[in-house]
C-alpha cells in the first residue's frame, strides 16, 4: 500500500477531469486516471502528475460497462492498495439534441447509463472498499465527489436526457451522503456552469452561450475554466469541509441566484 492518499478520477484525461487530476496531485494524492479512448491525452496527464511529484497510473475503460468498472477498481487497489477519494467526473451529452417529445429511447439509455447509472454503481462498489479500508484502519476517512452540472436544475427541453441524468446524480449524492456518514465517508456534489472544455468547443455551442453571456447570463458573467472547478475539488480533497456532506458546491458564476 502506498503512503499517499489515492484518488480515482473517471474521465480524467481531458477537460475538467484533467484539471482535477493535476489539482489533486498538488494536494498530494496519487492519481488513477481513467480514460475512454484517448490514451495519448491520458499519458500526458500521467506525466504531468508525476512531474508534480506523486504517483500516477492510467486505466482505459468505459464506466458504463460493469466489467470495465470492476477492472478500474481492481487495478486501482492492485497498484496502490487503497482508494481515499472517488471523483465521478466522466459524462457525455446526447449526440443530437431533440425535443423531449421526440427523444428516442436509445439516446436516453446511452446518456443515463453513462451519467447516472455508472457513477451510482461505481460509488456503491468503491464505497464498500472504502468501508473495509476504514474498518481495517488502513485509511482514516474517505470522500466521494460527483461532478454534476447546472443542468441538474436548469431545464432545456431539447437536452432532456442530460438534464435528467444530472438531476439524478444530485439525488444520488444526497442518498450516499446519508448512508455513508456513519463510516466517515463524506459525499459532495460539484456543479459546474458553462466551462471551456471539449464538450463546449463546437461553434454552435460557443455561439449559443456567448449570446447568453452578452445578455448578462450570470453575476460573474464569463466562461469558467476547468481549473476553477478543480480548485473546489482540491479544497474538498484537502479536508477543508469535514462537517459537510451531501452539499453542492456551485462553480458557475452565481447562475443559481434568482434575479428579477
Amino acid at each position: 500500500m502506498v503512503e499517499e492518499k489515492v484518488a480515482l478520477v473517471t474521465g480524467g484525461s481531458r477537460g475538467i477531469g484533467r484539471a482535477i487530476g493535476l489539482e489533486l496531485a498538488k494536494a498530494g494524492y496519487a492519481i488513477l486516471i481513467n480514460f475512454h479512448e484517448d490514451i495519448g491525452a491520458a499519458e500526458e496527464v500521467r506525466e504531468l502528475v508525476e512531474d508534480i511529484g506523486v504517483s500516477a497510473e492510467i486505466c482505459q475503460g468505459d464506466v458504463a460497462a460493469k466489467s470495465h468498472r470492476d477492472l478500474l477498481v481492481a487495478f486501482t487497489l492492485e497498484r496502490f492498495g487503497r482508494i481515499d477519494l472517488l471523483v465521478n467526473n466522466a459524462g457525455i451529452a446526447q449526440e443530437t439534441r431533440k425535443d423531449i417529445l421526440e427523444t428516442d429511447e436509445e439516446s436516453f439509455n446511452l446518456v443515463l447509463n453513462t451519467n447516472l447509472r455508472a457513477p451510482y454503481i461505481l460509488t456503491q462498489r468503491v464505497a464498500r472498499e472504502m468501508i473495509d479500508l476504514i474498518k481495517s484502519k488502513a485509511i482514516d476517512r474517505a470522500a466521494i465527489i460527483n461532478v454534476s452540472s447546472i443542468r441538474s436544475y436548469t431545464t432545456a427541453t431539447d437536452y432532456g436526457e442530460y438534464c435528467i441524468s444530472k438531476a439524478g446524480l444530485s439525488m444520488a449524492t444526497k442518498l450516499f451522503a446519508a448512508r455513508l456518514a456513519e463510516y466517515g465517508i463524506n459525499v459532495y456534489e460539484v456543479s459546474p456552469g458553462i466551462i471551456e472544455t471539449d464538450m463546449t468547443s463546437g461553434k454552435a455551442v460557443r455561439d449559443y452561450y456567448n449570446s447568453k453571456l452578452a445578455a448578462g447570463m450570470s453575476p460573474i458573467n464569463r466562461w469558467g475554466k476547468p481549473e476553477e472547478v478543480a480548485l473546489a475539488i482540491g479544497a474538498i480533497a484537502r479536508g477543508y469541509f469535514p462537517f459537510t456532506t451531501g452539499s453542492t458546491f456551485d462553480i458557475e458564476g452565481g447562475w443559481h441566484i434568482h434575479r428579477l
